[in-house]
């Protein structure tokens, strides 16, 4: 059997004909850049989270540079994260010459530890951003009370996870700001690059519909020093087709997890855990197993692809090496880092598809 990790081209096929006539309509009219789409997306991401604005962006990785610069981070400014994360998370707080202050994660569910947040804040504190770690919300309530407590504001970086919920509330409904990306392997993917950010704050989603088009309030008049992060008009248009079915798609990745923690129970593994306060968008389905690199050319020469998100922790990177973290700094991440593996998870993996990545793992 040849397993398809993320089965992209299965789902371009079940909605083709509606994918290609929003890109058909995009060719004819020729308005590439912030055309009808991505004032039409923005409204149904909207009505979809239940945040007052979206707003479309080049990616996630612009979303998070966005919603920093929206909240005045300068340089030598602190902002806690995590260490067991995609780099982007940490790579734009050191963009905008900010500080990455890192804090262990839970062994459970993997974001990080709020129990080890308050003591990392110092006088430049002036952030949080906790990470939806594959799908599932952090624990709000508790960053929610430092934050307030501390005055600090609140980022969620919920690139992989899109459509999860903390306590009913939408991922892209909490923190001061929250962001997502639409890379195609997301859970909600259009074809290249993209990405949104999301408030319930007037004035902070008026500035950062500013600073992605250059700092512009109108044409060629710049309040602010900006980028230029706007998210095209073809990808806006695919988003908007699979927004539409997203709400089904969703509910199969539920199945798809279940099945797997089904056919896994009692297995040498340690399965995924999602918190009775939230739920999951499954971005990926992450097993926690023992001598990983045999087992994934095992289950490779048998046709299934699996993946390592994330092999070494932020802290351990070289480019992070200024920051003057070493091993056995944050030893849950560390040790997290070398077992953990995803199976194939997308909405559409078959029950015999599964019975068969169980059976050979």
């Amino acid at each position: 059997m040849k397993i398809d990790f993320a089965n992209l081209q299965y789902q371009y096929k079940l909605y083709k004909e509606e994918i290609d006539k929003a890109m058909q309509d995009v060719l004819d009219r020729a308005n590439y850049i912030m055309g009808d789409a991505v004032k039409e997306l923005e409204e149904n991401l909207q009505s979809f989270t239940g945040a007052k604005h979206a707003i479309t962006c080049g990616s996630g990785t612009d979303a998070l540079i966005l919603a920093m610069m929206a909240l005045d981070i300068k340089p030598g400014d602190e902002i806690i994260t995590t260490p067991f994360t995609f780099i982007a998370t940490a790579e734009t707080i050191a963009f905008l010459g900010a500080v990455p202050v890192f804090v262990d994660i839970d062994e459970k569910t993997y974001n990080i530890d709020p129990n080890q947040i308050e003591a990392k804040i110092t006088a430049k504190t002036k952030a949080i951003i906790p990470v939806s770690l594959y799908g599932q919300p952090a624990d709000m309530d508790a960053i929610g009370a430092i934050a307030n407590k501390h005055s600090l504001k609140v980022i969620i970086d919920g690139a992989q996870s899109f459509g999860s919920t903390y306590k009913g509330k939408t991922d892209s409904n909490l923190g001061d700001i929250s962001t997502t990306s639409f890379f195609p392997a997301k859970p909600l993917g259009c074809f290249g690059d993209g990405g949104a950010v999301f408030t319930d704050d007037d004035a902070l989603a008026q500035k950062m519909k500013m600073l992605r088009v250059h700092g512009q309030n109108k044409r060629y008049h710049h309040k602010y020093i900006g980028m230029g992060g706007r998210m095209d008009t073809l990808q806006c248009a695919v988003v908007n087709v699979k927004l539409k079915h997203y709400k089904n798609d969703l509910a199969l990745r539920q199945e798809v997890a279940a099945k797997y923690t089904t056919a896994l129970q009692n297995k040498e593994l340690v399965l995924p855990f999602v918190d009775l306060n939230a739920t999951s968008a499954w971005a990926q389905y992450s097993v926690r197993v023992q001598n990983r690199d045999a087992l994934q050319a095992k289950l490779k020469e048998q046709g299934i692809p699996t993946a390592v998100h994330y092999p070494m922790p932020l802290h351990l990177q070289e480019c992070f090496s200024y920051l003057g973290y070493k091993e056995g700094d944050f030893p849950i991440a560390e040790r997290v880092s070398k077992e953990i593996m995803s199976l194939p998870m997308n909405p559409y993996v078959s029950d015999d598809e599964i019975e068969y990545i169980c059976e050979r793992l």
